[in-house]
């Protein structure tokens, strides 16, 4: 076991031998020392893992001490003891980021604690999170054997994703391999209950069925029109996940009043699953009722160039006359330009703000050499979600829209998963390039480890001629063509896809916010 080495120093240092004694006994190496110039002498010369610095010391005081320790070795954990409990006293301590603040008299246990917070906090968190995810491993896979609902699929992918945010913390890398060979054993069956159910919520009115992409907007956003003004934030490709690590940060400005999940449409993709959301519709009908908006696969036009059109027609469907405002933002200097006139949308009823920037990460991590790099696991990929979201104009125009008192709805449209394992299918030039689905006719493949779609009219999916089929990759698959297999797999394996049947990208949130200090 390792031994950690601890400074304390005190006036009354002598005082302290029981205290010294105690440490000891459980494998501590004190080293004892009665003023504040000494500590800093020492500190110096030797590596310490932990100084226990008396506030009140004559000659140099233990602040003045701190301050100096902190200067020499910033990252060396300091707790300041005291008998002096005036706040301003606390204030400049916490400000000169010790690592914990100990009222006289002390008493051992409370020493103790101190102690291991700082020096056995990873061990000990890595022990309790191993610990509690074995007891809550055979309830997750048990409940894999039973008949699921949508609901207890999305309390199991919340259950799962609460449990990678929890390694995450205890840098757990172990444990974290059962964790993910769990998360595939649950995409597997989450396949299979996607392809029993989603044509039966799509046609059986009878069906307990999810919300949808398409009634996302009519159920969840126009009931709050009129009270307040209502923003919509519709960040692309946001997983349930990232939202889990940008969420402290918005906490700080904002009140969580409700976290909701839905299920995003097939495919699970912007051209369809964002264009249903903003329509109210299925792509199929809206590749019918506005064939002038709708764009096809076989088309090279944008996906997405009509959706403030679609939205506008949801709206007079449903008899709202709003005031209403869409921003589409795709890059960095059109964010900034939304943080500078944010205020000018306050008078209207709805304001609708699409981010791309998670889509254009989870793509740039596939082109870009260096985003890769930065982002080669499912840990990394959070943890830059985080840094971007931090430093974005988004934060920015949040920070700006808590001011005042307004309903927030932070949602997405699908979102992505990490594929690993490629999967041989053929098809001819028209075939559509997603590697999660293709849609074409005459697709080739061997296996069953696929949704295939032989009659898209069922799932309200558009058909460019008349034997065209969709066929949708499951769990972390990925399409790739024979006649260049190996630079499929070379390229695309270990990349962020959507589009095809995962908890991930079907499983998304929808999150209710108010403001906390609104004027």
């Amino acid at each position: 076991m390792q031994r950690y080495s601890i400074l304390w120093a005190d006036d009354e240092i002598d005082l302290l031998k029981p205290h010294i004694l105690f440490l000891e006994q459980r494998g501590y190496d004190i080293t004892p020392v009665n003023n504040g110039t000494e500590a800093v002498e020492l500190t110096d010369d030797k590596h310490f893992d932990v100084v226990f610095l008396d506030e009140n010391m004559p000659g140099m005081s233990g602040l003045e001490a701190l301050t100096q320790i902190k200067n020499n070795k910033p990252n060396l954990p300091v707790v300041m003891i005291t008998k002096n409990e005036e706040e301003h006293i606390m204030e400049e301590a916490i400000g000169s980021k010790i690592a914990d603040y100990l009222i006289k008299p002390l008493n051992p246990s409370q020493i103790l604690l101190a102690v291991k917070k700082i020096l056995d906090n990873k061990r000990l968190i890595i022990e309790k999170t191993n610990l509690n995810y074995q007891q809550e491993f055979r309830k997750i896979s048990m409940a894999f054997q039973e008949n699921m609902n949508h609901e207890e699929w999305a309390d199991i992918y919340k259950k799962l994703v609460f449990w990678e945010l929890q390694m995450d913390h205890a840098d757990n890398q172990d444990m974290g391999e059962v964790l993910d060979m769990q998360k595939t054993e649950a995409n597997a069956n989450f396949a299979k209950f996607i392809i029993r159910n989603y044509d039966s919520w799509l046609n059986d009115p009878k069906a307990e069925k999810p919300l949808l992409s398409h009634q996302l907007m009519k159920k969840k956003v126009f009931p709050e029109i009129g009270k307040k003004p209502v923003f919509v934030i519709l960040i692309d490709n946001l997983r349930y996940d990232q939202w889990k690590v940008i969420e402290p940060v918005l906490t700080e400005y904002f009140n969580v009043t409700s976290e909701e999940t839905y299920y995003s449409i097939l495919p699970t993709t912007t051209a369809y699953a964002r264009n249903a959301i903003f329509s109210g519709q299925l792509p199929s009908e809206m590749a019918k009722t506005n064939p002038d908006l709708w764009v096809g696969e076989d088309e090279d036009e944008g996906k997405n160039n009509f959706e403030s059109e679609f939205l506008s027609k949801q709206l007079r469907r449903n008899n709202l006359n709003v005031k209403m405002s869409y921003h589409k933002i795709k890059n960095l200097e059109e964010g900034r330009s939304l943080a500078d006139t944010v205020n000018n949308l306050f008078q209207n009823d709805l304001n609708v703000v699409v981010y791309n920037f998670v889509d254009m990460l989870s793509h740039a991590r596939t082109d870009m050499a260096m985003v890769r790099e930065l982002a080669p696991d499912e840990s990394a990929y959070r943890s830059i979600t985080k840094s971007w979201f931090l430093h974005s104009p988004l934060i920015d125009i949040l920070k700006k829209i808590a001011e005042k008192d307004v309903k927030v709805v932070i949602t997405t449209d699908h979102g992505t998963i990490r594929v690993k394992r490629p999967f041989k299918i053929i098809g001819d030039r028209s075939v559509n390039s997603n590697l999660r689905y293709k849609q074409g006719k005459n697709l080739g493949y061997e296996g069953e480890k696929v949704m295939t779609v032989l009659k898209p009219e069922r799932l309200f999916l558009p058909k460019l001629n008349v034997s065209s089929s969709y066929v949708f990759a499951i769990e972390d698959q990925f399409f790739a063509y024979p006649n260049n297999y190996n630079y499929y797999v070379n390229f695309y394996k270990d990349t962020f896809q959507h589009g095809g049947v995962s908890m991930e990208e079907i499983i998304i949130p929808i999150i209710f916010l108010t403001s906390k200090n609104a004027s």
